[in-house]
């Protein structure tokens, strides 16, 4: 395992619950133009997670994997829009370019399941959690940031999760 710098969070979720209030406390930090990427394999916990982020975001649209339809997107009263994608099935950041990323992103987060397979398409600066399946139960959640705004919401998810 290798040692995690002071910018990166890891922790261990015991239930799918305590994996959705995670992902709350990070949806009401969310503003336009952030990018979250969730990797993570089968099961692993990458919808549960968006399902707690959304709540938080205050969507009105339920929750769903959007692997057939390559996106979902998620209203809020006010307007914004939330866009969920599943990149499992493009092969490559050009695919994902002809799925307009830019104009997503201006009208609200984007989280992003499978994102290794785009990476180059989207921002750098973008937050990534990395889920893995432990148990019937538990998954382990680690969050890289990567750029300056992904720092600034890493620290305050981690103030939020655990105090100052």
């Amino acid at each position: 395992m290798p040692i995690l710098d002071e910018n990166t969070l890891d922790f261990i979720s015991r239930s799918a619950e305590q994996t959705r209030r995670i992902g709350y406390r990070l949806g009401t930090m969310l503003m336009p133009g952030d990018v979250v990427c969730l990797e993570g394999d089968l099961g692993a916990g990458k919808t549960t997670f968006v399902q707690g982020v959304a709540k938080g975001w205050r969507a009105v649209d339920p929750v769903s994997s959007p692997t057939f339809v390559l996106i979902n997107v998620y209203r809020r009263q006010d307007g914004m829009e939330m866009a969920h994608l599943d990149a499992y099935r493009l092969q490559n950041a050009e695919e994902a370019e002809m799925l307009d990323l830019d104009y997503l992103l201006e009208n609200g987060p984007m989280l992003v399941e499978w994102a290794g397979n785009i990476s180059e398409a989207l921002p750098e600066n973008r937050l990534v959690i990395h889920l893995a399946h432990l148990d019937e139960d538990q998954r382990s959640l680690t969050i890289t940031p990567e750029g300056e705004r992904a720092k600034e919401l890493t620290h305050e998810l981690k103030t939020k999760l655990f105090g100052a």
